[in-house]
């Protein structure tokens, strides 16, 4: 069995505030190293659940967080930015489940850590289809359309729900509570990383009932951004057609491509900041 886990930070237990997940500032080589370990709870419960092969992505800012030597070393790891699929670089048709660990909710999202859609600065919300998505929403949907089902995520109780609610058989690990953005009630990271582990084994048990996200195709993509000049910026792709001032529409060919021009529209709304 082959498992791909995507790992994100701002779901790590005890992770609050943007100051203990950016590069620059003193509590991130603290949290890294959380990161790191809730990471290696998801790889162990994998092993146990039967997995010989085990990749991991790298997902959070630049993607140079995870500490490659304290990695289990039955995992192999994806790091560095940019990469063609982001945060699901390594994904194929070969893997038989995927893992979300240390995933956040969606932007606009109450009573969730650090809620952002890629970018707090840039992106309002993110559709597909009527589907209201943000990362993990895009990320299971590429996995989707490689017929790849995500097994498991972990985070704060808000955005596991939410992940649960567009993936109904999802197993859901939630390691805090969130109080508002900012504040969160958290399993101590021992207790976190033993709650990973059991999810993840749980999550393998019954990796053969579970079902990809399959969105129909073509794809319906919108995004509103926080600026007009942002979706401005967007209309430099041909196909791309206005919604509003500041939303824009795209027809994707599949997920793939519905996950790709966002990427590219996410370069250009950056270029306006």
């Amino acid at each position: 069995m082959k498992v791909f886990i995507s790992a994100d930070m701002e779901g790590t237990a005890g992770v609050t505030d943007w100051e203990q997940v950016q590069r620059r500032d003193p509590e991130y080589a603290r949290f890294r190293r959380l990161m790191t370990e809730e990471v290696n709870a998801a790889i162990l419960g994998a092993i146990e659940g039967g997995a010989k092969e085990i990749v991991v992505s790298d997902a959070h800012g630049d993607m140079r967080n995870i500490l490659i030597e304290e990695l289990h070393p039955q995992a192999q790891l994806v790091s560095g930015s940019p990469k063609p699929y982001g945060m699901m670089q390594g994904i194929d048709p070969s893997f038989d489940a995927v893992f979300f660990t240390g995933y956040h909710a969606y932007a606009g999202t109450a009573n969730a850590i650090l809620d952002h859609s890629y970018s707090s600065a840039s992106v309002r919300h993110i559709k597909l289809g009527t589907l209201l998505v943000g990362e993990a929403g895009l990320n299971a949907a590429l996995a989707g359309h490689f017929k790849v089902p995500v097994a498991l995520v972990t985070g704060d109780s808000t955005a596991v729900a939410q992940a649960k609610k567009l993936l109904p058989h999802v197993e859901a690990v939630s390691v805090k509570e969130a109080i508002g953005r900012l504040a969160a009630r958290s399993y101590q990271p021992v207790e976190a990383r033993r709650r990973i582990k059991e999810g993840a084994v749980r999550a393998l048990k019954r990796v053969k009932d579970l079902k990809p996200l399959v969105i129909p195709k073509p794809v319906a993509l919108e995004i509103e951004w926080q600026y007009t000049a942002m979706a401005d910026q967007c209309m430099l792709i041909p196909g791309m057609t206005r919604v509003n001032a500041r939303a824009i529409a795209y027809k994707a060919k599949d997920a793939e491509q519905a996950l790709n021009v966002t990427r590219a529209c996410l370069v250009l709304a950056r270029s306006t900041v």
